[in-house]
């Protein structure tokens, strides 16, 4: 259970709740700082507390410490005159206790969770969190469980959905539904006390038939769907319910983060960025320990067992410590200069800040917008004395195996299944450019689908209009004639899709945002799939012009393929 205990709801924040029953007990949500008042003291002298949370990229942070609770002599840490102690602590409210207390300066959470509490500690100037450094981004391990009749996001709409109150998947669920055209304040929100374990949780709540969907950590989603495929409702899952979406797919989601206090930044940045250094010396020299873990067992083993009994009270729990560390993708040099820095990249900071703050208002979860601030270091500076591996663009996507899956999807008629979002563009008559002017809205929505869905593959696909083929049938065109005119409109319509997939990647180039030519595919439909329909054997002539113009269009389909294993690799 690497994720069951990431977090824990607020509960300091709330009012009392009665005895726990069999079924969930909903609660309502309100701003934090409507909630609590905790008056803020000064940051402690000695040696501070950095906090840990059970989670794959803290494994970096126990390296840089020596491999140890204490820093040891020659860590990274030590040689940059650094001196902390590290302790786990789950319980988001008890993070912000020590932060307010002055216990600690630094907070260890997602994006959200930072976002969530950042209306309640900027009442203070002193308290205002400011975000130093990202560790990671969770790349499995949250989930989306649905029920029965809802096939895609935009089934959503709606819907009840219940989810933990203040906790890691608010800002999750907002990006799914914004992706669907949906908005927070366009679902029921079914908001319990507690993340997993027990009947207060989404989990628990799924069960009952007023919610029809639940933001849940992998293992709860396992239970409930029969270890991921189609709940059978026999051994605690839920007849016909499946696993929509995980953040295998969405892996741009959400985001592991270190936050400081403000009046500790102003009074120690030297000290502050020493460590931002030192956390990203880690990540270079935990990544070559696991890579040549063959060669170098016994440091190797010395940080999973350390990492297993500083994260899971156990040093035997290796085996846990390591699938912690593969469920998260393990942010470089290179991705927080791109996170913090590049205006032009879809999911950076400033740009996701924005986005859980508007997914959070809409949620009643803050009454107003502050974006969150950023140490904005010199990262020209930083660069000296770095690790870097060089960067190297890898195709996440094996192209023969997705053509492969695609082909099939599409001769059963499946390439629905499993498809998150799903939109069209329309085209002119004797159409074959796709020019920005036109479609600029369009290709916009793509690269940002993209680049948030990065394990998720795109389809493109391209129809024909039968008008043609209907015309020459009627007039009893011969068979030979027929099937020409047929493979003729397969052609034309793949390569629309193909001058629709370059001007998408030509935008995203022009923008210098770089997109995984692998995670695109396209197909030619022809005059198979016309949106007037089938009649019988044959097209429906449309009747109108408008029908007429409505089958000469190229679908976008964003299908998660999580269940085909050899076809994504992950980084």
């Amino acid at each position: 259970m690497p994720r069951a205990t990431r977090f824990a709801v607020l509960l300091w924040l709330l009012t009392p709740f009665g005895a726990t029953s069999a079924a969930p007990t909903y609660i309502d949500a309100a701003p934090l700082a409507d909630i609590a008042k905790v008056p803020p003291a000064q940051v402690a002298a000695g040696r501070p507390m950095l906090p840990l949370i059970t989670w794959g990229g803290d494994i970096r942070t126990i390296h840089a410490n020596g491999d140890a609770r204490r820093t040891a002599a020659g860590s990274l840490f030590a040689l940059a005159g650094l001196d902390f102690s590290l302790q786990r602590e789950d319980r988001f409210q008890t993070q912000v206790e020590s932060y307010l207390a002055g216990r600690t300066p630094y907070l260890r959470g997602t994006l959200g969770m930072i976002a969530m509490a950042a209306e309640l500690l900027s009442q203070d100037p002193r308290t205002r969190p400011v975000v130093i450094y990202q560790i990671s981004e969770s790349a499995g391990g949250d989930a989306l469980v649905v029920k029965e009749g809802i096939r895609g996001a935009a089934d959503l709409c709606g819907k009840r959905i219940a989810l933990q109150a203040y906790g890691p998947h608010v800002d999750y669920l907002g990006t799914i539904l914004d992706g669907a055209g949906c908005k927070m304040s366009d679902v029921t929100l079914k908001w319990v006390r507690d993340l997993s374990g027990g009947d207060q949780t989404p989990a628990a709540a799924f069960y009952e038939p007023d919610v029809e969907a639940a933001m849940v950590i992998i293992p709860d989603a396992l239970m409930l769907t029969s270890n991921g495929t189609v709940g059978t409702g026999a051994e605690d899952s839920v007849k016909g319910a499946r696993i929509l979406l995980s953040t295998k797919t969405a892996n741009r989601v959400i985001a592991d983060v270190y936050a400081v206090r403000a009046d500790y930044l102003e009074a120690n940045r030297s000290e502050v960025e020493a460590l931002v250094l030192a956390l990203m010396r880690a990540r270079e020299r935990t990544a070559a320990l696991v890579n040549e873990r063959a060669t170098r067992g016994d440091e190797y083993r010395k940080l999973m067992q350390t990492a297993a009994e500083l994260l899971l009270d156990s040093r035997d729990a290796t085996a846990d410590a390591e699938a912690l560390y593969a469920d998260a993708e393990h942010m470089s040099f290179a991705d927080n200069v791109r996170f913090f820095t590049d205006d032009a990249y879809p999911r950076n900071f400033a740009r996701r800040s924005a986005e859980i703050q508007s997914m959070l208002q809409s949620a009643g979860l803050i009454r107003d917008t502050l974006p969150l601030a950023f140490a904005d270091w010199d990262f020209a500076a930083m660069r000296q004395g770095i690790e870097q591996a060089p960067e190297v663009d890898v195709a996440r996507f094996d192209p023969g195996k997705v053509s492969a899956v695609v082909a099939r999807k599409q001769q059963q008629g499946t390439l629905d299944d499993g498809a998150i979002f799903s939109f069209q563009v329309y085209f002119k008559p004797n159409q074959k450019d796709f020019s920005l002017e036109l479609y600029a809205r369009e290709f916009d929505r793509v690269i940002d689908l993209a680049s948030t869905y990065g394990g998720a593959l795109i389809t493109i696909e391209g129809h024909s209009d039968p008008l043609g083929y209907l015309k020459r049938h009627k007039a009893n065109a011969g068979d030979l004639v027929l099937r020409q005119i047929q493979q003729a409109a397969r052609n034309l319509s793949l390569s629309r899709a193909n001058a629709v997939r370059d001007a998408v990647i030509a935008h995203a180039d022009s923008k210098k945002i770089g997109l995984d030519r692998s995670q695109f595919a396209t197909l030619g439909h022809g005059i198979t799939q016309p949106s007037t329909g089938m009649c019988g054997a044959l097209p429906c002539a449309p009747k109108t012009e408008q029908e007429w113009l409505s089958n000469m269009r190229v679908q976008f389909r964003v299908i998660q393929i999580e269940a085909e294993a050899e076809v994504f690799r992950p980084l």
